[in-house]
């Protein structure tokens, strides 16, 4: 398996605590998620160019209509640590939690979501980083000049494109995934 940092244009990185999750979509109709510090960041990302899709690259990038996404784990901490339980019908009274209580998918969805990026950390990590040398090494290893082994790294559209038409399968990785990008 190949695999590469192959977008481009980088998007200035934010702490997660902080980060908005939009589902966004591509000209070409492929949907993926994009982490903001804000609704002004993303319009902000997305006038400067700076959005793409993982799947083609496209820049023509529009934000898709989403249910808003509910981080209920401080109220379920602070119960377990002997916080006070909400007055019922006061403001933030467990709303988000009587949601997520009512919706088990929901939480299933979100602990299976969890569960694939932790693996795809995982993989990233344990392959090696050829940086700006990713076209190059994927065609080596593709020509068996080098040893079969998963690497990561950059290439640029016109690269990507040019491994496509030679039959070597990459793959974009969001800078989120990737823990040495973070840092």
């Amino acid at each position: 398996m190949h695999g590469g940092l192959a977008c481009s244009k980088v998007a200035p990185i934010y702490k997660p605590m902080s980060l908005k999750v939009f589902d966004l979509q591509c000209e070409l109709g492929h949907v993926f998620e994009g982490w903001f510090a804000s609704a002004d960041a993303y319009e902000s990302q997305k006038a400067q160019g700076l959005l793409c899709c993982p799947v083609c690259n496209s820049s023509n990038v529009t934000r898709k209509v989403s249910a808003a996404r509910l981080n209920v784990g401080h109220l379920k901490r602070e119960r377990l640590e002997g916080g006070r339980e909400p007055v019922s019908g006061a403001p933030g009274s467990g709303t988000a939690e009587a949601v997520m209580a009512s919706n088990p998918e929901a939480a299933e969805l979100a602990r299976i979501q969890a569960e694939i990026i932790q693996h795809v950390r995982n993989v990233l990590k344990q392959a090696e980083n050829v940086g700006s040398n990713f076209a190059e090494e994927s065609r080596r290893i593709h020509y068996g000049e080098a040893e079969q082994r998963p690497i990561r790294g950059i290439a640029t559209p016109e690269e990507q494109q040019e491994l496509a038409e030679e039959g070597i399968a990459v793959m974009a990785i969001p800078d989120f995934l990737d823990d040495d990008r973070l840092q």
